[in-house]
């Protein structure tokens, strides 16, 4: 009896401290919540300190709701070269970009480090007839330096009425002399597949973005060339594809695969850690298939050609891709218009993550010229790739 009576003592003792420890905890735990949020308090009243001075003490008049506007991109392009904020405007024109036909120079952009750099050219648009290239840096447009500037307000630079001439100024890795280009402004037609045949036995689709289309042309296609019997195999040229919808590069993924993860996205939410996963069936029967990529294949382009290399589907021949392996989401706001933010990242079937690395090619074929262009005479990478299956 004394045994048990001295053990419920020991219990109770042992319960409030477990009590008094767990106070302690939760005083603790809310002195530094409510430290913390004092600090954001005091960081949003030192921001409308600094705005009231900008508006009371700067050399000219500034127009507020811009200053806010630059604020609000600013946060959010801190956090990587991908967040954004666009205002309604600028929610507007994406919106109309996205539908498959805009004015403007036809030319993909992303920010890197605080400068506008290129992340590919369109096919057959005034900036790639030019000659400008994947991993330009843009450093001027017309007399305006872009140094400074938002993407959103780089973008805007580039537009322009239909027919009117801009000049760029850009900067070229390798080259010590920046280059100056006079681009005319031109309504943008974006084609997503084309097709050929090359040597009489390779079956050529040519990818430029992922729409909501793309698996739906490619399949259109692959019927077409299974129908020529001297079809021996595939080249899938995504050189200069900036990416598009993750479903898309899912499926053309799978069109190639007979099983196996494809891609996996993982985020700090539940619902944004997924994994997709090849279904049976290759639509090509398991021939030989080579996948181009360049500088700028990114994000979908990179999805796809990464799944492909992982399960040793494909040869990747050409450079590396851009290193784009992030998912965005537009999340709406109260004044009509949205913030870009990224939400998660993709991963590759072999656990590897595409964010700033990108995916090296198998073979490793450098543009030769500076006149080189796709499916020009100059393609020195889909030469090589041809002589791959003629020998």
């Amino acid at each position: 009896m004394v045994r048990i009576n001295t053990q419920r003592k020991s219990d109770n003792i042992m319960n409030k401290v477990k009590i008094f420890t767990l106070l302690i905890a939760s005083i603790l735990f809310f002195e530094k919540v409510t430290a913390q949020e004092e600090t954001v308090y005091d960081k949003i009243d030192l921001f409308g300190e600094v705005l009231d001075k900008i508006n009371k003490e700067y050399v000219e008049e500034v127009n507020q709701s811009d200053t806010m506007d630059a604020a609000i991109n600013g946060v959010l392009q801190s956090l990587d070269p991908y967040s954004s904020y666009l205002s309604p405007k600028n929610l507007e024109e994406m919106q109309t970009d996205t539908k498959g036909e805009f004015g403007g120079l036809g030319i993909e952009v992303g920010m890197e480090a605080g400068v506008v750099k290129v992340i590919s050219p369109i096919d057959n648009s005034p900036a790639e007839r030019e000659g400008i290239k994947a991993g330009d840096y843009i450093v001027k447009i017309n007399n305006t330096q872009v140094q400074g500037k938002t993407l959103n307000e780089a973008v805007e630079l580039m537009r322009g009425p239909v027919g009117s001439t801009l000049e760029i100024t850009i900067r070229r890795i390798g080259l010590r002399k920046s280059l100056v280009f006079n681009i005319t402004r031109e309504i943008i037609q974006v084609a997503s597949v084309k097709s050929e045949v090359f040597d009489e036995k390779i079956g050529y689709i040519r990818l430029t973005s992922f729409n909501e289309n793309s698996d739906d042309q490619i399949k259109k296609e692959i019927k077409q060339f299974k129908k020529n019997k001297k079809i021996e195999g595939y080249i899938l040229d995504l050189r200069n594809n900036p990416g598009g919808l993750l479903g898309q590069a899912i499926k053309i993924s799978d069109f190639f695969l007979d099983d196996g993860e494809i891609v996996s996205t993982k985020g700090r939410k539940k619902n944004e850690n997924q994994k997709w996963f090849a279904r049976e069936g290759d639509i090509i029967d398991g021939k030989a298939l080579i996948v181009l990529i360049n500088k700028g294949s990114a994000s979908a382009s990179e999805i796809v050609a990464g799944a492909l290399k992982d399960h040793k589907r494909a040869i990747l021949i050409g450079d590396k891709s851009y290193g784009k392996g992030s998912v965005q989401s537009i999340i709406p706001l109260r004044n009509r218009g949205a913030i870009r933010l990224t939400i998660s990242k993709y991963y590759l079937p072999s656990g590897k993550s595409i964010s700033e690395v990108g995916v090296s090619p198998d073979i490793t074929v450098e543009e030769k010229s500076e006149d080189f262009r796709i499916l020009s005479e100059n393609d020195n990478q889909l030469k090589f790739a041809r002589k791959l299956f003629t020998g």
